[in-house]
């Protein structure tokens, strides 16, 4: 899933890539924002992205388990 982070007074937004459920991202934002404390995304190669949770100005949540591009045989 593709999730995009907007931070607070920074014109990018933040896009990760991860195999994290939207549930699973909803609840370590809600839990960070609980603690002010910092919200870790990671990334489908391990790699880790920490955002102080009081400068989120957004999370968008793409859409799970999106259809892989590519080209094969159909069977009938």
């Amino acid at each position: 899933m593709e999730v995009k982070v907007g931070i607070r007074q920074v014109q990018r937004e933040v896009s990760v890539e991860t195999n994290a459920t939207a549930a699973d991202i909803e609840g370590a934002l809600a839990a960070a924002l609980a603690d002010n404390g910092v919200f870790t995304l990671t990334d489908t190669k391990g790699r880790k992205v920490l955002v102080p949770a009081a400068q989120v100005a957004y999370v968008d949540l793409g859409v799970e388990n999106a259809r892989p591009v590519g080209f094969g045989a159909l069977s009938d």
